[in-house]
């Protein structure tokens, strides 16, 4: 029971789980990780205090049909939108302030992770007197993975971990490597798929990391299945 209760406890802090490139890289990144890696960015822009902050579809009804399976409720790949609450001091116009804050964000949102950012909405809440401190940015945490001693799910995760840019592999939906076998269609016969779970490097940028782990994942195995990447976190 204790060990079901922390994994639930881990899906839900993961927040949504928001498309990371477009709908042909096959990725997905938890909000939190993203979340943590724009807060970093934001603690750079001076006078400013970043409060509450979202990632949702920019349109739920501009989206595409991702390329390979998504994880359990994950968003379809589209344009996105950050929202966000600010507090500022008066030292310059508030607009000005906004205008700064909103290219920071988008800059990491996009050069940092890879997500595909249509609108930064901000809203301006208070009024600081001098600036703020910068509040540390504490990123997920989610359980390190141990991988399988052997079989397929080895193999995968051992492909993945050779990767660069790729910190750990972890377990918050339950495995670090997920293998299923897709249903067959009237077209194309079953077919395996797989889903990796991981954290990505700071240093690296997390799109082009998620590309080499499918890759790297798929030759690994005989049948070449598709891939999945689910990123966890931004160590």
């Amino acid at each position: 029971m204790d060990r079901w209760t922390q994994a639930v406890r881990q899906q839900l802090g993961l927040g949504r789980i928001v498309p990371l490139g477009g709908a042909r890289d096959g990725a997905w990144i938890a909000e939190t990780a993203a979340e943590a890696v724009l807060r970093r960015a934001a603690a750079t822009a001076p006078g400013v205090r970043l409060d509450t902050l979202r990632i949702t579809l920019a349109d739920p009804q501009d989206t595409s049909v991702a390329a390979v399976p998504s994880p359990p409720s994950a968003l379809p790949p589209g344009p996105l939108r950050v929202t966000a609450d600010f507090a500022a001091t008066a030292s310059e116009p508030l607009p000005t302030t906004a205008t700064r804050l909103r290219a920071t964000l988008a800059t990491a949102a996009t050069e940092r992770l890879g997500l595909v950012i249509a609108e930064v909405d901000l809203r301006v809440t208070a009024l600081l007197d001098e600036n703020p401190e910068p509040a540390p940015v504490r990123p997920p945490e989610p359980t390190q993975a141990t991988p399988a001693a052997d079989g397929d799910e080895a193999r995968a995760a051992t492909a993945a971990l050779t990767v660069p840019g790729v910190a750990h592999l972890t377990a918050a939906l339950g495995h670090p490597v997920h293998l299923d076998e897709l249903p067959n269609t009237d077209t194309a016969l079953p077919r395996r798929h797989a889903r990796v779970e991981l954290a990505v490097a700071d240093d690296h940028r997390a799109v082009e990391v998620a590309r080499a782990v499918r890759a790297a994942v798929s030759d690994a195995l005989p049948d070449h299945p598709t891939v999945a990447v689910l990123v966890t976190a931004v160590s």
